[in-house]
């Protein structure tokens, strides 16, 4: 995979088995099989302290491949480097590696370099599971400072050294099997993370032994403490959704909520999953559309939810892009004050934005998303695959929420993008890598500010204006859809920022050159029939859900990747963008 990276991650505490014993142990120890686990990633990603725990939790032994090279060689690894040089080293290693592999099941950290050898990779596939325990750049700088012992970074620039490496190995590690995110918690906490993911890993493979690419699923968690939640990421997991639904939620029945143009697509296959786990189940079908988010649509759905007998430890499950999940979030925190609730998003635009973080809610006509309620799933299943059936014209609009990661806070996200977008929209490695890094971008805001007191407005970035334009195409999604209308809304935020002195033009230029790339609109003249003057976009803006006191409140920019909330805007200052805006041809 690409090398793709986030900033932020959710710190999770785990419901039930709080230090992995018991249930979860057992069934990873005997899913195992007798394979080692193989911790990958780079100095300072805690391989060697974690890899101790988690062989003391699954009662095997460690091995830590460093410390087994310089028992070999008697001599250090920096005296390695020093009189023999990189290349016998890693010939050193690749064959310590192989040795260790053979000694019977262990658990097994090994060195930064170590997985860039394809021989390793192939040795580990075929006798381990492998973890990647990825961290952030500026985590590894704090912890490899404290120590000497790193030849690689003897240099005159060990920072810029570092990121250059995690550049060139990250592709390689994100092969493994697994990858868990390694910050600064107690390393019990990512023990008891790594210990979950390995056990969603395992039940899917169970599932489904035919299925190769069960490898390719990536977990992240939204940390709310006992209402902390897995987002799982990767391809067939509509087909395995059952058991991982009975897994959190035992026998309970469900109620399935979809549209008529998803239903027909994976309606049968999801049913199918359930009746596999043993859990009862009805469904309701709604027109595809915005239209659905509205009263008439809310009503249906939660008389068809209490029809089908759900309590409140049943489940109501979400299988559609954003307008199902906000419609079918909002009934089930109303019904019965509150049922059980899982995310199937099918769309791109549902799958890293609208599924994470619990905001639910439909339409009134006096502006999108004002009836609604806080409330978060119990799980996110995110079935890669599903994005295959998209239109080109969805899967478009989709994107348009991806790259918001990298323009909010993330400049090197929105590089990346820029460059291999395409690998991106042909269902490529990137794929899966963006969907996992915009999640784990917002499930870390989420973290911090649930309920949008504070910077998850950050999230709302070019939505001020999306939001505007909507409604005044009377959320026509033949005119425009949502994604399409951010594409527009991040445009006029960054030319925004420019007018008032915020944002060097030649950022607002790049943004928009790269939606323009993509097919992506970024002007008000490629709305269909959009006939709005500035002061009746000025009065949808007034119903913004950000607005405070009357006071209008944008998300604007300081350049890519520095965003920031901006209170208190003047009305005359919009009006003028939007003016020169309405000028502008697409």
């Amino acid at each position: 995979m690409p090398p793709l990276y986030s900033r932020i991650t959710g710190v999770n505490k785990l419901s039930g088995d709080k230090h992995g014993t018991g249930d979860r142990v057992e069934r990873v120890k005997a899913a195992l099989a007798g394979r080692s686990v193989v911790l990958v990633g780079m100095m300072g990603a805690g391989k060697s302290s974690i890899g101790r725990r988690l062989a003391q939790r699954l009662s095997l032994p460690f091995a830590d491949a460093d410390h087994a090279i310089e028992s070999a060689a008697g001599m250090s690894i920096p005296e390695i480097f020093a009189q023999h040089g990189e290349e016998e080293f890693r010939k050193g290693e690749r064959r310590v590696i192989a040795r260790l592999l053979g000694d019977g099941q262990t658990i097994i950290a090994t060195g930064g370099g170590a997985f860039q050898s394809s021989e390793t990779r192939e040795r580990v596939a075929a006798q381990a599971v492998s973890v990647w325990l990825k961290a952030d750049t500026d985590v590894l700088l704090r912890r490899v400072r404290k120590r000497s012992n790193r030849p690689m970074l003897h240099t005159d620039d060990p920072e810029a050294t570092l990121k250059r490496l995690l550049l060139d190995r990250a592709p390689h590690y994100a092969t493994a099997t697994i990858t868990v995110q390694s910050r600064d918690v107690p390393h019990d906490v990512i023990v008891d993370e790594l210990l979950e993911t390995l056990d969603l890993h395992m039940q899917g493979q169970q599932t489904d032994a035919q299925t190769e690419a069960g490898a390719q699923i990536a977990t992240v968690r939204v940390g709310l403490e006992e209402r902390s939640y897995p987002i799982l990421i990767g391809p067939d997991l509509i087909r395995t959704a059952g058991p991982r639904i009975h897994e959190i939620l035992p026998n309970a029945a469900c109620c399935i909520v979809t549209d008529n143009n998803v239903a027909p697509l994976y309606l049968a296959a999801l049913q199918a999953s359930l009746d596999a786990a043993g859990l009862r189940h009805a469904h309701v079908i709604v027109p595809a559309g915005e239209s659905s988010k509205s009263y008439a649509m809310f009503e249906q759905v939660c008389d068809a939810v209490i029809s089908a007998k759900i309590e409140r430890g049943d489940c109501v499950i979400a299988l559609g892009g954003g307008v199902i999940g906000d419609l079918t979030g909002f009934a089930a925190a109303s019904v019965r004050r509150g049922v059980q609730f899982v995310q199937i998003p099918t769309s791109l635009l549902a799958q890293v934005d609208s599924s994470v973080g619990g905001k639910t809610g439909i339409n009134s006509r006096h502006g999108k998303n004002l009836i609604g309620a806080f409330y978060q799933p119990r799980l996110v299943l995110a079935d890669s695959g599903a994005l295959n059936t998209l239109s080109e014209r969805e899967f478009r609009a989709g994107y348009a929420e991806v790259i918001k990661y990298g323009l909010i806070d993330d400049a090197a996200f929105f590089t990346l993008l820029e460059t291999q977008w395409r690998d991106l929209f042909a269902g490529g490695p990137t794929r899966i890598a963006a969907i996992e890094t915009a999640c784990r971008a917002k499930a870390a805001v989420v973290a911090r500010d649930e309920r949008e007191e504070g910077d998850r407005a950050l999230l709302n970035l070019g939505h001020t204006f999306a939001h505007a334009f909507e409604r005044l195409v009377g959320y026509d999604g033949t005119r425009l859809v949502h994604g399409e209308a951010v594409a527009i809304g991040l445009v006029a935020a960054f030319r925004f920022s420019v007018q008032l002195g915020h944002c060097p033009g030649q950022d607002a230029s790049r943004v928009e050159g790269h939606l323009r790339t993509v097919g992506l609109p970024t002007e008000i003249a490629q709305i269909p029939g959009f006939d709005g003057t500035a002061e009746q976009i000025l009065d949808a803006m007034a119903q913004d859900k950000k607005v405070k006191r009357g006071q209008l409140t944008f998300i604007l920019a300081r350049g890519i990747g520095e965003s920031f909330i901006a209170r208190g805007v003047e009305a005359g200052d919009v009006r003028h963008y939007l003016e020169d805006a309405l000028t502008r041809t697409a």
